[in-house]
């Protein structure tokens, strides 16, 4: 059974808040069509799909999913990975706004992706100029 604290420590070390953003600017054909998308996820070696999975019970919520590796000396890896808006709204960010991370740079991240979770709830990312502002914020992160 995980802990809130073995769950922030586990995130601080292996895990990630991200949103991906649309740069309105680049010239190259973008074939998403989706112009932001936030995610939360947590990256561990195959061997170690058990705490993936605990993770995903101890939430309610979110997917785990292999992910292969080719590349030398790198290992399969399997991804705990939360892109539900609304969970991550309902759990995801309240529980890491109760237990803060530890890491000043992983909050910094944290921080960054609840400000801009917040200006795609208010639909900002449908304007171009609110897209270009939420590019810009992303640039902030690690």
């Amino acid at each position: 059974m995980l802990t809130e604290d073995y769950i922030v420590g586990l995130v601080d070390g292996e895990g990630s808040f991200t949103v991906y953003i649309r740069d309105i600017n680049s010239s190259k054909e973008v074939k998403r069509r989706i112009r932001a998308e936030p995610k939360f996820y947590v990256k561990l070696i195959e061997r170690d799909k058990i705490i993936l999975e605990e993770l995903r019970n101890y939430f309610g919520c979110g997917n785990v999913y292999f992910q292969k590796d080719s590349r030398q000396n790198h290992q399969n890896c399997y991804r705990f990975e939360v892109t539900s808006r609304s969970d991550l709204k309902t759990i995801i960010i309240p529980f890491f706004k109760k237990h803060k991370l530890k890491f000043p740079s992983k909050q910094k991240d944290f921080e960054l992706f609840y400000s801009i979770f917040k200006r795609i709830e208010r639909n900002e990312h449908l304007q171009s100029k609110g897209l270009q502002k939420l590019y810009a914020l992303k640039q902030h992160m690690h």
